[in-house]
């Protein structure tokens, strides 16, 4: 896992796809924020299965131990988000019934996984929250850079990494993860990345809790489209 500079705080996977989904300067959502949600609550899927507390059994999310690893719950790589949504799971089982559907913690998650990302970020000084009115009536919170825009060394990490075909497995997620999401096309746009979009699109098939992710967002487009029944 790439390490972070010094004196910075540590990101999680969720946190690295926040930050490269949200404007440095005008704090709002790259895409539209629905598909950003997802691809939080895919990304803490992926952040669980590689701690080893859920796998996946075809359309289903188990766990396979309530009892998150050390690393999880302390240390400078802790996520207290994550071990807070491993909580709320359906505890472990057997039969074709256990766990979670992962189309449904998708979507049930995606608000509340940002939201609380979103709350540690703001505490540890990464962002800001400002928050005022439209037209005086409705809310409009947004969460600009409270530094050094840290987006933008994650946006040159990948750009190395596909050039030797992501062997770093968090870079692997992040891509997909990207692709996923349709954020890919906001950083990597233009014909000359045509190749780096499509090696992301590939991964994007290929890990599964991206391909939820994608799945999620198709959906969300065949319904605006008139497609969604």
């Amino acid at each position: 896992m790439p390490a972070d500079p010094p004196h910075e705080p540590h990101l999680s996977l969720p946190e690295e796809l926040l930050l490269l989904g949200l404007h440095p300067e005008k704090g709002g959502a790259r895409v539209s924020l629905r598909y950003l949600e997802y691809g939080v609550a895919g990304a803490v899927l992926a952040v669980l299965e590689g701690a080893g507390c859920v796998e996946r059994d075809h359309s289903r999310v188990r766990v396979r131990t309530p009892v998150p690893p050390a690393a999880l719950t302390s240390g400078p790589a802790a996520d207290p988000v994550a071990v807070q949504l491993l909580a709320g799971l359906p505890g472990p089982g057997k039969g074709r019934d256990s766990g979670i559907r992962t189309a449904s913690f998708i979507r049930r998650t995606r608000r509340e996984a940002t939201g609380l990302y979103l709350d540690r970020l703001v505490e540890r000084g990464v962002l800001r929250r400002e928050s005022r009115r439209v037209l005086g009536l409705f809310p409009l919170i947004r969460h600009p850079a409270a530094g050094p825009d840290r987006s933008a060394p994650l946006h040159r990490r990948l750009t190395v990494a596909a050039k030797s075909g992501f062997p770093d497995p968090r870079d692997r997620l992040l891509a997909a993860l990207l692709s996923a999401t349709d954020l890919a096309n906001r950083h990597f746009p233009g014909y000359a990345a045509r190749p780096l979009r499509a090696a992301m699109r590939d991964l994007a098939k290929r890990e599964w809790t991206a391909k939820a992710v994608r799945s999620a967002v198709d959906g969300d487009k065949a319904a605006s489209h008139g497609g969604g029944g």
